[in-house]
């Protein structure tokens, strides 16, 4: 993919770049748009496999945080007023029977009145808190996706769901992994804590130059790489339970919500004590 500019999107309201989205202006990566707001990863699937699924996510907290579950509609209640969840993300992915058969803007065709649809958090609420602190965010900086890749690192399986868990990589000095770790161990709902710092090998991955997802960033020297949790492991977990339809995010490609990033983790947490 080529390098693409966020400049313009930066500033704008949840509501102005989901709307810019939905028009078809916006089909690149989300990173850095309406600064300032929580993204989410999505997983779309049929009524009778919503149940393992969502054990799944419950079994696999910090891959898998749930933000908000939509039971028979695609229109978002707690995340964000008036968003839809078919075409308010640039790229959707399209999934039959495990394999990834279509890369659509708009996934409003592929909707079925059974469907029901899972906003899991993103790390790209976390960078926000970061780049404040002045930790440079590489895939950012440089225009690109950020680099997501298989681990040997296994999810707890559920029902038919499992695989392994998918993480997201940042550059950092030593000094910035440490500074990140503390920062993002307070933030469990957008992944939490990195899952490894400064040994990819340790978790399976051997060529940082090949993602699995996304674009490969330099690492500069000093650098070392930094790993999260990654809420595109549910998409490993499709491959292996093989759904015979599910619509996800293109990976990078978010839906942005219109809860801040700054108090997403006390207003879920509020909503968990009202349940």
């Amino acid at each position: 993919m080529a390098a693409f500019d966020i400049t313009p999107y930066v500033h704008l309201t949840p509501k102005e770049v989901r709307e810019r989205i939905r028009s078809g202006e916006i089909t690149f990566p989300t990173a850095g748009m309406a600064a300032g707001y929580a993204q989410a990863n999505l997983v779309i699937l049929p009524g009778d496999w919503a149940a393992d699924f969502e054990q799944f996510c419950r079994l696999n907290p910090f891959p898998c945080p749930v933000l908000e579950i939509l039971r028979g509609t695609p229109l978002t209640k707690t995340m964000a007023e008036g968003g839809n969840i078919v075409t308010d993300i640039p790229e959707y992915f399209i999934y039959k029977n495990g394999v990834l058969t279509d890369r659509v803007n708009d996934a409003s065709a592929y909707w079925q009145e059974d469907f029901v649809g899972f906003l899991i958090g993103c790390s790209f609420s976390f960078e926000e808190a970061l780049m404040r602190e002045g930790i440079e965010v590489r895939h950012i900086a440089q225009g690109r996706n950020v680099p997501m890749y298989k681990t040997n690192v296994q999810t707890k399986k559920a029902g038919p769901f499992f695989g392994p868990t998918v993480c997201s990589m940042r550059p950092m000095t030593p000094e910035n992994a440490r500074r990140a770790y503390e920062i993002t161990a307070k933030m469990p709902n957008v992944h939490g804590a990195p899952l490894q710092i400064g040994d990819a090998e340790k978790i399976g991955v051997f060529d940082l130059q090949k993602p699995d997802y996304g674009e490969a960033v330099d690492l500069y020297d000093g650098e070392i790489p930094v790993f999260w949790p990654c809420g595109v492991t549910p998409q490993a977990a499709i491959e292996n339970a093989k759904p015979p339809i599910v619509i996800t995010h293109s990976p990078g490609h978010m839906f942005i919500t219109d809860i801040l990033n700054s108090e997403l983790n006390d207003f879920l947490e509020k909503l968990k004590k009202a349940q």
